[in-house]
């Protein structure tokens, strides 16, 4: 069997909305949906096919509504991810899936493991945000000038959120190095670490370019389904869940974990020193791991 598995899908939505999702990895590998960030698309960072295939991990990934090649849902929630997430799920005839959320994929995660309870087996957060109506958490403590901008702009003054929203996704379109240069600016040290990496620009920037090829929707669309009521509750969760966090990320900061770890049975909290937002980045392969047999690849090589 080819090691270099990958394969590019299209479906209809029970409401007749069009989704695109990419399947790589080991074709009879445990499978795992991979929710990509705000914004992003199904090509954002993952491991090659061939690391795919040597952890037995069959990697599902696609474009939320607005982003790339899948057509929008206005007024969506974060809820209705769930949704999206099982009409794929019975396209790939798959009764049981593990689920990992990046960033703002993590969200929607949660909302597959609370409303999808019978199929959904284990969960993973990677720097992931709580709700916006958080009992408790100081939401915007911590993040950047840029983030909390954007969001007090959207509460605040929600036409002019669309068009900076908009003005960002068009220059993104026609000069995909300006959205990496632009969030770099705004990051702390161990995110410019990565960064620096050749090979994760080049992938950032393949899904920036992807992400905004209907325009800024699916952007618009996430902000506006974060700053609303989810439409589930966390308490709902029933499978294990682990959160993971970069101690030192200032886009979606710590706080929000451990708001998180409060609130979901089960959970599981693991924050990493030195490190932040695209930690999430480096440390996928293990969570992939996790997901797919409950436990570490360290705790194997010991």
């Amino acid at each position: 069997m080819s090691r270099d598995f990958n394969r590019r899908y299209e479906l209809k939505t029970r409401d007749d909305r069009l989704l695109r999702f990419d399947v790589a990895g080991h074709p009879e590998g445990s499978p795992v949906l991979l929710l990509h960030g705000s914004p992003g698309s199904r090509l954002g960072p993952r491991p090659r096919s061939s690391v795919l295939h040597r952890l037995g991990i069959r990697l599902i990934t696609y474009d939320r509504p607005g982003y790339g090649g899948s057509s929008r849902h206005p007024k969506r929630s974060v809820a209705d991810a769930a949704h999206d997430i099982e009409d794929i799920a019975d396209n790939l005839r798959l009764e049981r899936f593990a689920v990992v959320g990046r960033s703002g994929g993590g969200p929607h995660a949660l909302a597959a493991a609370a409303l999808l309870p019978s199929r959904v087996t284990r969960t993973a957060v990677l720097v992931g945000i709580a709700p916006s109506d958080a009992e408790g958490l100081d939401w915007l403590g911590g993040m950047s000038e840029d983030n909390v901008r954007e969001y007090e702009t959207a509460d605040d003054d929600w036409p002019k959120h669309v068009e900076r929203l908009r003005l960002l996704a068009d220059r993104a379109r026609r000069d995909p190095e300006f959205m990496v240069e632009n969030i770099r600016r705004q990051m702390t040290a161990p995110d410019r670490q990565v960064l620096d990496d050749i090979a994760i620009r080049r992938l950032l920037t393949e899904t920036y370019v992807e992400a905004f090829a209907q325009g800024p929707f699916g952007w618009i669309d996430d902000v506006a389904a974060f700053r609303s009521a989810w439409g589930f509750s966390l308490a709902e969760i029933v499978s294990p869940v682990l959160l993971w966090h970069g101690a030192d990320d200032n886009f979606s900061p710590v706080g929000h974990a451990r708001w998180l770890a409060q609130q979901i049975p089960h959970a599981e909290i693991r924050i990493v020193e030195s490190t932040a937002h695209f930690g999430a980045v480096e440390v996928l392969p293990e969570v992939l791991y996790w997901l797919a047999v409950g436990r570490s690849m360290a705790a194997d090589r010991r």
